[in-house]
């Protein structure tokens, strides 16, 4: 399968708007939250379409599985980065934490799951799946920073956010639960 598939272009898309966020933000021009939550949208939106053509048009590749995750987790952390910057409190900077160590963890623990042959046995959760459509939201409202008429994006954006939170620690539980008899030798797979 070659690699100059339009899902990966897709991804190539994303990994290029990663370093595109950050000049946005702190642009010294009006509306620069608002074009990197849009920015933001259009990438998770994108995450969602890339896996879809893939499958749809059997365009699957292992350069595109190594790819597409690692373009999530980059633009997360680069959001949550921008946001704690620019609204710094112990408790966003516990959430920020929390969501990337969970993202560093179980990132680690697939790929060493793929080593002793057990990666199936650590697939994509439900819970992860309510994680990740909560964290987007959040992001999504927490960069745009500015009210909606009387909607207050702030505000429903850290709700979500700590709701991400709490569903990242489940669905980090429910992986190293899994992962636990592998990690402590207790096996057949070595």
């Amino acid at each position: 399968m070659p690699i100059y598939t339009v899902p990966n272009l897709i991804t190539a898309l994303r990994l290029i708007a990663i370093p595109i966020l950050p000049v946005i933000f702190y642009f010294p021009a009006p509306h620069t939250h608002e074009i990197c939550a849009i920015l933001f949208i259009l990438a998770a939106a994108t995450d969602w379409l890339d896996g879809y053509l893939a499958r749809r048009w059997q365009q699957t590749s292992l350069f595109g599985a190594f790819l597409d995750p690692v373009a999530d987790k980059l633009i997360v952390v680069v959001a949550l980065i921008l946001i704690l910057q620019s609204h710094p409190s112990t408790s966003m900077a516990i959430s920020v934490i929390v969501i990337v160590s969970r993202e560093l963890m179980v990132s680690a623990l697939r790929e060493w799951m793929a080593e002793v042959g057990l990666r199936a046995s650590i697939a994509v959760s439900m819970l992860g799946k309510f994680k990740t459509t909560f964290q987007m939201s959040a992001i999504s409202l927490l960069l745009y920073q500015n009210p909606i008429g009387s909607i207050q994006t702030w505000k429903i954006g850290v709700i979500l956010l700590y709701i991400a939170v709490a569903l990242t620690l489940g669905s980090m539980i429910i992986y190293l639960n899994t992962a636990w008899p592998a990690l402590i030798g207790r096996s057949n797979h070595h």
